[in-house]
């Protein structure tokens, strides 16, 4: 029986508490822990937990015989708390995005590798059937290469959003909306078509003057073959009809599922290909559902991981390509140019030292709560 310890109680915590309760037979939470220990308190007698409180992370990893710790607190300690763990022999789920930075994100892959201990990255949304299918369709090729894909994190958060006291800084959130909502459909774009060769972007804070970070941005990727990928994060956008689409040289498939499929006539002119449209309907209709979708996927994942069952799908190399390519689009709409990939330990925004000097600050913070009364959370999951 697997011990775990869920580390920060915030709005994240109970996706950690429920996915871990699906697996009881294999696991159990023993500790949990938040420097508002009144929290912790608070959520294990929401979830009828029989655990140990702690308001100190060294003091649970020096206290507990503990196996894996989920790690879900602000960005800007993932580093600290994920290292300190995996030096003491524990695996760890750190909740996205991974670090505040590229340089944080090698030295707790640094710290996996030595310990020999697991370190997954949050990335649930791969872990939908929706997408786990869409994936599939992409690797048979039916539609060719594909020329061009469009990524719409729209999202919409009201301006309290950011006056909890960790958001809407760069030194403690990191970003806004590219690495803390997009950073889901960017994980799912990278992990299905690869990472492009150079970015182009533009980002802005259009409604939410309490924050130093952006509320919308928008950039180009463009790949060695040439092909462009089009991303827009936002937290403005009413409705939060999320997609991916990707447009194949043959036909276009996309999350939520749609397919379509064209053939050229004499003069160039588009007709529909229906018996590819057919095919790539009736591929989609015959893969499996996913059992466990979501967090409780992920933390299934890692389960089976641990006792040698599977590879991890989601490991801290694939945690740090995701944050390479939103410190891209940072980097090259804080200095007005497009950014090479893959970046380098030479590059401005590659420590965190270096993203807080060279960020765009748009407004500053102007209010600060320690917590809302109503810490529920929307995670826009039903839109795919």
């Amino acid at each position: 029986m697997l011990k775990v310890a869920i580390i920060g109680t915030g709005a994240i915590a109970p996706s950690h508490i429920q996915g871990y309760k699906e697996f009881s037979e294999s696991c159990e939470i023993v500790a949990l822990c938040d420097i508002y220990p009144e929290k912790a308190e608070k959520a294990a007698r929401e979830y009828d937990l029989n655990v140990n409180i702690y308001d100190d992370h060294q003091k649970l990893l020096a206290s507990e015989d503990v196996d894996l710790v989920s790690v879900c607190t602000p960005p800007y300690t993932h580093a600290e708390i994920s290292i300190n763990s995996l030096d003491a022999g524990v695996h760890v789920i750190v909740e996205k995005p991974m670090a505040s930075s590229l340089e944080e994100c090698d030295a707790m892959n640094e710290a996996a590798k030595k310990s020999g201990k697991l370190l997954s990255v949050i990335a649930q949304n791969r872990f939908r059937t929706s997408m786990m299918k869409l994936k599939q369709v992409l690797d048979t090729e039916l539609m060719g290469p594909i020329v061009h894909t469009q990524v719409d994190s729209f999202w919409w958060r009201g301006y309290s959003y950011y006056d909890l006291w960790w958001r809407g800084t760069w030194e403690k959130e990191g970003g806004g909306c590219t690495l803390n909502h997009a950073v889901h459909h960017i994980d799912i774009l990278q992990w299905m078509k690869g990472m492009p060769s150079e970015i182009t972007a533009v980002t802005s804070n259009t409604a939410h003057d309490n924050a130093e970070v952006e509320d919308i941005s928008i950039a180009i990727g463009k790949y060695e073959d040439g092909s462009l990928a089009q991303i827009t994060s936002s937290v403005v956008h009413h409705g939060e009809e999320q997609q991916l689409i990707f447009q194949g040289k043959n036909a276009r498939v996309s999350a939520p599922w749609k397919v379509t499929a064209s053939k050229s006539k004499e003069n160039g002119f588009p007709e529909g290909d229906l018996e590819l449209e057919e095919k790539l309907q009736k591929v989609y209709g015959e893969l499996a559902e996913v059992e466990y979708e979501g967090h409780p996927g992920q933390i299934q994942d890692v389960l089976l991981a641990i006792q040698g069952k599977k590879e991890l799908l989601v490991d801290g190399q694939q945690g740090r390509q995701t944050l390479e390519l939103i410190t891209a689009i940072y980097q090259a709409a804080s200095l007005k140019g497009t950014v090479k990939l893959p970046l380098t330990e030479e590059g401005p925004f590659y420590t965190r030292e270096g993203s807080l000097k060279n960020a765009t600050y748009f407004f500053e913070k102007k209010n600060s709560v320690s917590n809302f009364s109503d810490t529920t959370i929307t995670t826009g999951s039903d839109k795919n």
